[in-house]
């Protein structure tokens, strides 16, 4: 392997074009989520149920990442974001109209095939978007993912609040998202490697020690980010009933707590470093569990989204940096050695909290992510000091 050097001038566009497509990305994929509330009123189901369907978005994800090298390979970096935005707002919109579980779940299997085809390529751009600028600018990308995920909170909230169809809501948020990613990658040109890499990626990456020391750190903060996204809502309107708009508004709490601490950390890390940083926000973390958990007030619980969202904020950005800039295996492998595994917690714990849910509360759903902080905490030495 032998460093491959690009002009710097160039990564300046980029990174912002790359900033833009993590935003619609999340906008896309959070519109549905914002509207379980009204989804699981449409299909008549209880929690569990819901759960069952929403399994469908991680194994289409894992599909994906598992079989999807050769399709990366032949469409490029542009190919990929265009065809995966595709398939997973089409993939929504059918769940949208399901109004049983079965076609719910298949419907969220061909959205979770776009997850995965997307979500490896934007992260392997953000990374090496920060080696053309000379500075750190995944945790800033990632802010963008979270500004995505607070317009598609706020949005959901008032499509809610006006009762519009959920396949209208998700029609209208789709149509503008597409529109936009497609004049972003018209002139859009991917970054260059960091390395040459002599052979692809396996479609298969089993996480070594390292990544699974990376895993353990990003544990609790993805299942409570995937927590948040799916229950906040739901949990809102279960424990507090303070009718549509207000219980739509707490995913907008925690996508915007989250975006804000993203998009100022990369300074933060560059003089802190990284293991200071997520050792506090990790104590963050845990009280945003804590306040979720025990709230007496919607606004208490309100405060506790805010918090969870500025905990679990640079987590994962960090872990992606660390495992990307690896120089003992091609970054591709790394990265998606770790999306394969911390993804798959993303997406599949917070359906299976549903049925946790469903027999005894969601409070103690968001419960269950605090014996997970203090095991985050126990490795977060691992990371690199400044």
């Amino acid at each position: 392997m032998t460093s491959v050097p690009a002009p710097p001038v160039r990564g300046f566009v980029h990174h912002r074009a790359v900033f833009a497509l993590f935003f619609l990305y999340a906008l896309i994929l959070g519109a549905i989520l914002s509207r379980l509330y009204d989804m699981q009123a449409r299909m008549g189901v209880e929690e569990g149920a819901l759960g069952l369907g929403l399994l469908g978005m991680p194994l289409g994800t894992q599909i994906a990442l598992l079989f999807g090298a050769p399709l990366v390979q032949r469409l490029g970096t542009r190919g990929i974001v265009r065809s995966g935005l595709g398939v997973l707002a089409a993939g929504q919109i059918i769940a949208a109209t399901s109004t049983g579980v079965p076609l719910f779940f298949v419907a969220l299997t061909l959205a979770g095939l776009g997850i995965g085809l997307v979500e490896v390529v934007l992260n392997l751009e953000a990374d090496r978007g920060e080696a053309e600028l000379g500075r750190r600018i995944m945790s800033r990308a990632h802010s963008f993912w979270s500004f995505g995920f607070f317009a598609s909170g706020l949005a959901g909230a008032a499509a809610a609040g006006l009762a519009m169809p959920v396949w209208l809501h998700l029609v209208i948020v789709d149509a503008v998202a597409l529109a936009a990613m497609t004049l972003i990658l018209r002139d859009f040109r991917p970054a260059r490697s960091r390395l040459v890499e002599s052979a692809p990626a396996a479609r298969f990456v089993a996480p070594d020690r390292f990544i699974l020391v990376l895993l353990a750190i990003t544990l609790s903060a993805m299942m409570l980010e995937g927590a948040a996204n799916d229950w906040s809502v739901i949990y809102m309107r279960d424990t507090f009933s303070p009718g549509a708009f207000v219980a739509g508004l707490a995913l907008a709490v925690a996508a915007g707590s989250q975006a804000l601490m993203r998009y100022f950390a990369d300074p933060v890390v560059d003089r802190f470093g990284p293991r200071a940083v997520a050792r506090n926000l990790l104590i963050v973390l845990g009280i945003g569990v804590v306040l979720v958990t025990f709230a007496p007030s919607p606004w208490v619980a309100f405060v506790g989204f805010a918090a969870i969202g500025i905990g679990n904020g640079t987590l994962f950005p960090l872990a992606v940096s660390a495992a990307a800039q690896r120089d003992d295996r091609p970054s591709a492998e790394s990265v998606a050695a770790l999306a394969q595994t911390s993804f798959f917690v993303f997406l599949v714990t917070p359906p299976l909290l549903g049925f946790l849910g469903e027999h005894i509360s969601l409070r103690a759903c968001f419960a269950i992510g605090l014996p997970l902080v203090v095991l985050s905490l126990a490795f977060v030495n691992r990371l690199a000091p400044r």
